[in-house]
């Protein structure tokens, strides 16, 4: 089969279900909002000051007895006892645990048998309390994936991250919500139920990592880590106002996560990267993680964000997604327009054609040995997934209706091997060879994380690949940061995503780091 046979032009069929979609999205918009109304739940304001530092600072004061880790904890006990009745994203504590563990933090600290600078050294995160998605094991809590059939299973190791990060200190506190085996960006599933947005409770938090997002949002920890595979990290980020990074490929350990990709392909797209309320936080906790990769990324090495090379991109155009929203648009032209004004630096807008097949290389890519099904129930068969959707209609089933769509649709597409499939994959790697060439070692591209703000709860059904701003990035193995710029006009959170070259993580740090001190970084949500 010829390129031309497999890569024809969209066509006038494709342009007419692409209108029609815009059409029944806007009307589906509208009965949302007589549905959900444009006001949630309020959650309180945040009483402890302590939950609004970076996490370097509380390490710091912990570490110069300006403050105990016990004191740090409860303060992310009050507040997650404050705001997860609205919000529903913490899911499970280890609170008891973690108190002892604090104790003897504090112990170690007051014993003055190392000083501040050694302790800095060998334990920069001493007692800073965390924490991390119900897909990333921690020894002795549940470890569901948000799938009924795994409601029982418990964690028997930390996942190599957490391990990492106890390793240096951290304290880890609980677990937070994920949708049904995190391969949806609305977090919902039949064992904890819905997590609901801290600026709008109206509004979902994204996913595959909407738990943590809305967590850090609301200063539930002071940082949390998540995984990506097709933008879990940086959707839930950009939707909560808060910085994620999906590192480079395959540096950070995979280990512990559920479900563990099936092929190294599959297994390069999956990166578990930092959640934070502040840039600063998120190259300390990159090195640790990545464990005796870090040596790769050179974190230590000075970046000049004067000297780097800028590029953008509005949109893909994409067929079957939203138009990027005007307020996003405005967002990056204003980040532009700063580094022109601060550094008279012209960043240059591109238009890769490549962008426009971005759902297409990812689904093709994304292709496993094992059906969706196979994950989420006992028995994976058509007949099977159907009988399943009727009982989801009735909330007689395990599944979500998203999930069992997902189950039904992994039947089609590519096949693995075909000519089509390999097709696909040229395709990515010559998107790859693309960006390395223009990126090299010292460019970045700003890019949406996603072309429209939170939408409401099931709203995404409607809007289903808009996801491919985020997920064809993992495809290409690229670091990227979402870095938040503020609320829209409705009170939302808006930002943009920041993509360098492979192991280039360093120059996101840097440019979110500059992005987080020009225009304010999280934004406390409203309260009443």
């Amino acid at each position: 089969m010829s390129t031309t046979e497999i890569d024809r032009p969209v066509g006038l069929k494709l342009r007419v279900l692409h209108a029609v979609r815009l059409i029944i999205a806007s009307v589906g918009r509208f009965f949302f909002s007589l549905y959900y109304g444009t006001e949630g739940e309020k959650i309180p304001p945040i009483h402890d000051d302590i939950l609004k530092q970076s996490a370097v600072v509380v390490a710091r004061k912990i570490r110069n007895k300006e403050i105990t880790s016990v004191e740090v904890i409860e303060a992310c006990i009050r507040r997650i006892k404050d705001v997860n009745s609205a919000l529903n994203c913490f899911v499970e504590d280890r609170f008891e645990a973690a108190l002892q563990e604090a104790r003897e933090a504090d112990a170690l600290v007051r014993s003055g048998s190392k000083t501040a600078t050694e302790l800095e050294q060998e334990k920069p995160f001493l007692g800073v309390p965390f924490t991390t998605k119900d897909c990333i094991a921690v020894k002795g809590l549940h470890h569901t994936a948000g799938v009924v059939l795994r409601k029982d299973v418990i964690a028997e190791e930390d996942s190599d991250a957490v391990m990492l990060l106890k390793q240096k200190g951290a304290i880890i506190i609980g677990l937070t919500n994920v949708p049904e085996l995190c391969m949806w960006w609305e977090t919902h599933n039949h064992i904890h139920g819905r997590t609901k947005n801290a600026y709008n409770t109206t509004r979902i938090v994204g996913g595959s990592s909407g738990g943590e997002g809305c967590c850090q949002s609301a200063a539930g920890s002071v940082f949390g880590i998540g995984s990506d595979i097709g933008g879990s990290i940086r959707m839930p980020a950009y939707f909560n106002g808060v910085f994620g990074h999906k590192p480079s490929r395959n540096i950070v350990s995979n280990k512990g996560q559920y479900p563990i990709p099936e092929s190294d392909l599959l297994n390069s797209f999956l990166g578990i990267g930092p959640m934070t309320r502040h840039a600063v936080d998120l190259k300390p906790l990159t090195k640790i993680i990545a464990g005796y990769n870090a040596k790769k990324l050179n974190l230590d090495e000075p970046v000049d964000v004067k000297k780097l090379k800028y590029y953008y991109q509005f949109s893909t155009d994409g067929p079957l997604l939203d138009p990027v929203d005007p307020e996003i648009i405005s967002a990056m032209k204003m980040v532009t327009e700063f580094l022109k004004k601060q550094y008279q630096i012209d960043a240059v807008e591109k238009k890769i054609p490549l962008l426009r097949k971005s759902m297409a290389i990812w689904f093709s890519n994304m292709k496993g040995a094992k059906r969706f099904g196979h994950w989420i129930m006992e028995k994976d068969s058509v007949g099977k997934i159907l009988f399943e959707m009727v009982k989801c209609m009735f909330g007689l089933s395990g599944n979500t209706f998203i999930g069992l769509i997902t189950s039904l649709f992994d039947y089609g597409g590519v096949e693995i091997g075909s000519e089509k499939y390999k097709h696909y994959l040229k395709l990515r790697e010559d998107l790859e060879r693309i960006f390395s060439n223009l990126l090299g070692t010292d460019g970045v591209f700003l890019f949406p994380t996603h072309p429209t703000t939170a939408p409401y709860h099931n709203e995404p059904l409607l809007k289903a690949f808009n996801f491919s701003y985020t997920a064809i990035i993992n495809c290409l193995g690229l670091p990227s940061t979402t870095v938040p710029l503020g609320l829209s006009s409705e009170g939302l959170p808006i930002g943009i995503q920041v993509i360098a070259n492979h192991n280039q993580d360093r120059l996101c740090f840097a440019v979110a780091e500059e992005l987080d001190r020009a225009f304010g970084g999280w934004v406390e949500p409203q309260h009443s």
